[in-house]
């Protein structure tokens, strides 16, 4: 089986910490020596990964990117499959929120949606296999962990996937920007599905006839719209904080 490159402190620690069997060994760039790379070290001695040093213009081979020095030898990505959706929600209490990225293809973008979607408490990242951006160890280096912990579940058929999950009692929200309905005036405390589009061409039109609702984020300045991934951002947290004022509520 061959390794992947995994770099940059966040990423490399979140490994360690949460599939620590999957690290065939840890490099450090010579020289690093400062506290967040010792607890690194002892992360790596306790699962008794290997650790080994080498010249950082050898490792700037090694990976194309801020590597910061540290590099771990990993076993491929694992992506999660369609049918892990019906285990996940089978074992989650409370209203579910699924961010869905409907073909998005920049590796930056995906690992920003996918740090954010860990940050609100979203349960998956769901994209289509075709024409989507994937596990790479540029999307890890950007999620800074995230895409360690939050399933990223490819699925054949986003259409067919919606319907199903709309059948278990998810509502389907996308976004678009000649819709009616602020994102700040949906009600998103229920179980949730999240579909923001692609960069630049929004979504498709089979994914947008799945919704039930569409909405927007009002824009206040000269520009027309956000980056996919600053959009995700800023629509997980409204939910997160809908989520937060309801439970107040309940008290």
């Amino acid at each position: 089986m061959s390794l992947e490159k995994i770099y940059g402190v966040h990423a490399v620690e979140a490994l360690l910490r949460h599939h620590p069997k999957r690290v065939k060994q840890v490099w450090l760039a010579e020289g690093r020596s400062e506290p967040r790379v010792q607890a690194l070290v002892e992360l790596a001695t306790q699962n008794k990964v290997a650790i080994g040093q080498a010249e950082r213009r050898e490792m700037d081979v090694w990976v194309e990117g801020v590597h910061q020095g540290v590099v771990a030898d990993v076993s491929p990505s694992q992506v999660w499959g369609e049918a892990m959706l019906d285990e996940l929600l089978d074992r989650t209490e409370g209203a579910p929120l699924l961010l869905v990225l409907d073909g998005v293809t920049d590796p930056h973008n995906l690992g920003a949606c996918l740090r954010s979607a860990d940050a609100a408490g979203a349960l998956a990242v769901i994209v289509p296999k075709d024409k989507s951006a994937t596990l790479t160890p540029v999307v890890r280096k950007v999620a800074c962990g995230a895409a360690e912990v939050i399933p990223l579940v490819a699925v054949t058929n986003l259409a067919r996937t919606l319907e199903k999950l709309q059948q278990r009692g998810l509502w389907v929200v996308g976004t678009a920007g000649e819709a009616e309905v602020s994102i700040y005036d949906q009600d998103l405390t229920g179980p949730t599905i999240l579909i923001m589009g692609a960069e630049g061409k929004g979504m498709r039109r089979l994914t947008r006839e799945h919704c039930d609702y569409l909405v927007k984020l009002p824009m206040a300045g000269s520009v027309s719209s956000l980056n996919v991934s600053v959009a995700t951002g800023v629509c997980l947290f409204e939910a997160q904080r809908q989520r937060g004022v309801k439970a107040k509520t309940k008290k």
